[in-house]
């Protein structure tokens, strides 16, 4: 099957099929004209890569997990599965970051409301609101 068709089997766009290529994570056939050429084992690959994509690991990694695919042994499956653990935890590790960045945001925004309600009270008292304030506020809580 040519390109089109493999991108629309597997829902990967043509560039990110041309991508994988560049990475020597998928392989074709060329034919005389230098169209590529793939069969049904590269659409299975296709959807293996997408997986592995959408499960956070970079080119390099999945290209370091490959062998266990292509040569299954006892010592490939280890050493993916180690590699695996690696990427899970570095994944942990951001996110527990994100969390932290939230909360931050977080504490960041109910300083600003305090103060937009500071802003409010004292308009009913007889000053005006100034919703820019609010937003001053937000930089001398940093």
């Amino acid at each position: 099957m040519r390109i089109g068709e493999l991108a629309s089997r597997t829902g990967a766009s043509v560039r990110s099929l041309r991508y994988y290529e560049e990475q020597g994570l998928l392989s074709s056939t060329r034919s005389a004209s230098g169209q590529r050429h793939y069969t049904d084992a590269e659409a299975e690959r296709v959807a293996l890569l997408q997986r592995l994509y959408a499960a956070g690991l970079s080119s390099r990694t999945i290209a370091g997990l490959l062998p266990c695919v292509e040569s299954p042994s006892e010592e490939n499956t280890e050493a993916s599965l180690e590699r695996m653990v690696q990427e899970r935890d570095r994944l942990s590790r951001f996110i527990t970051e994100l969390m932290r960045t939230r909360d931050t945001l977080d504490e960041v925004m109910a300083t600003a409301r305090a103060h937009r309600e500071r802003q409010r009270e004292a308009a009913t008292v007889g000053g005006a609101f100034s919703p820019g304030l609010a937003c001053g506020s937000v930089r001398s809580a940093s």
